[in-house]
C-alpha cells in the first residue's frame, strides 16, 4: 500500500515455456492452484490469520484458475512472522517460477529472498505494502511494478468522512499498526492532514494491527481522554475491537469509529450501527491484479511502475452494496493490465 512511495523499474520480459503442473506445496501456510497453464507464478503474502489476506489469496488464486496459470501460494503464520515470511520466499527463489508476487510485512524483510530473485532476472511483482525504495535499489532488486492502496489518500477520506460526522469539531485519537510500519504511518498521515485546524487529534497508539490490543489501547486512550469524540483505526480488524471498548465503555454512538480496510466483519459492523464507516480497499481486486501483471509480463509487456487500487467510502448508506459485491469492489476501477493483456 503506498503513500505512494514511487518504485521504479522496467519489468523483465519472460519468455513462457512449458512446464509440469505444480502440486501442492504442502501445509504450513502453503496453498496451490494449477490448471495446466504455461506461466508459473509464486505469491508470499501476509499471515492467512487476516481475513484481508485470505481476500487476497482468493483473488490471486481465482484469476490464475480463469487465465490457466500455475499458482503457488505460500503465507507468513502470521501478520508479524517477518523472518517466517523471508524463510518462504528464499526457499521459493531457488524454483522455477517465472514471475514472483510479493507482499512483504516489513519494507524490508524480503529483501534478500528479492535480491536472489533479480539476480536470476525473475519478474518481481510487488503489491499491497511497498518494498521499501532504497533498499530494492541498494540491492539492485527493484521491482517491476507495485500495486497497491495509496494509503495517504484513504487516510484523507476518512479524515474528510470525521469531519461530517464531527462537524462542532473536537478531539479525536488514531490507533495505527506496528510502530515505524510504512503503510499505518501513511494512513494516519493522511487522517492529520485531512483534520489538520478542524479536529483535535489528541493522541495516536500503536496496537500491532491486533484486535485485542486495539480494545485495550481504545480503553486506555478514553480513560486519558474522556471527552474524546471519534477513532480512526489503520485498519478494520483493530477497529472492531475498539467498536468493542466503546461499546463496553458505554459510548456507542457517543464516540465515531472510522476503519481502513473493507472486511466483511467491518461492512456488517457499518450495516449495524456499530462502527461509522469504512474506507474500503479491496484485497481481492490487488492479487487478481498481481496475477495479472505476471500474465502481461509472460507476454512480453512492460509493467507500468505504479497501479493505484481501487478505495471506496462505505457508511450505513451504502452497506448493503458493498456486503452484496464482497471481496470485489462494488464500483468500477481502473485495470492497465486487462489493457495488456487484450480484455
Amino acid at each position: 500500500m503506498s503513500g505512494i512511495p514511487i518504485h521504479r523499474g522496467v519489468a523483465a520480459a519472460v519468455s513462457a515455456t512449458a512446464l509440469l503442473l505444480v502440486a501442492a506445496c504442502g501445509s504450513g501456510g502453503t496453498t496451490s492452484a494449477t490448471t495446466g497453464g504455461t506461466t508459473k507464478v509464486a505469491a508470499v503474502i501476509k499471515g492467512l490469520d487476516n481475513p484481508f489476506f485470505q481476500s487476497m489469496e482468493q483473488g490471486i488464486k481465482e484469476q490464475a484458475s480463469a487465465s490457466g496459470t500455475d499458482v503457488t501460494v505460500q503465507a507468513a503464520t502470521s501478520i508479524t512472522d517477518t523472518t517466517g515470511q523471508a524463510d518462504k520466499l528464499t526457499g521459493l527463489a531457488g524454483q522455477d517460477y517465472s514471475c514472483y508476487v510479493v507482499n512483504p510485512i516489513s519494507g524490508t524483510n524480503l529483501i534478500q529472498g528479492i535480491a536472489q530473485l533479480a539476480a536470476r532476472k525473475k519478474t518481481i511483482v510487488n503489491i499491497d505494502s511497498p518494498v521499501e525504495a532504497a533498499a530494492a535499489k541498494a540491492a539492485n532488486a527493484t521491482p517491476a511494478t507495485y500495486i497497491g492502496t495509496n494509503n495517504t489518500a484513504a487516510g484523507q477520506k476518512a479524515g474528510e468522512q470525521m469531519l461530517t460526522l464531527l462537524p462542532g469539531g473536537g478531539k479525536v485519537a488514531a490507533i495505527g499498526g506496528i510502530a515505524g510500519d510504512v503503510t499505518s504511518g501513511q494512513r494516519i498521515d493522511g487522517f492529520s492532514q485531512a483534520v489538520s485546524g478542524k479536529l483535535d487529534l489528541v493522541q495516536t497508539v500503536a496496537a500491532n494491527w491486533e484486535r485485542q490490543e486495539a480494545l485495550t489501547q481504545a480503553g486506555n486512550v478514553m480513560r486519558a481522554q474522556p471527552d474524546l469524540k471519534g477513532f480512526f483505526v489503520a485498519n478494520d480488524d483493530m477497529g472492531l475491537g475498539v467498536a468493542r471498548a466503546v461499546a463496553t465503555a458505554g459510548k456507542a454512538g457517543q464516540i465515531k469509529i472510522i476503519s481502513v480496510d473493507g472486511i466483511k466483519d467491518a461492512l456488517t459492523a457499518v450495516k449495524n450501527g456499530e462502527v461509522d464507516a469504512v474506507i474500503a480497499q479491496y484485497p481481492y481486486a490487488i492479487g487478481l491484479m498481481g496475477m495479472e501483471a505476471c500474465q502481461a509480463a509472460a507476454k512480453g509487456a512492460t509493467l507500468p511502475a505504479d497501479v493505484e487500487a481501487p478505495v471506496e467510502v462505505v457508511t450505513k448508506d451504502n452497506a448493503d452494496q458493498a456486503l452484496a459485491a464482497t471481496p470485489k469492489p462494488f464500483g468500477t476501477y481502473d485495470d492497465p493490465f486487462k489493457t495488456l493483456l487484450g480484455q
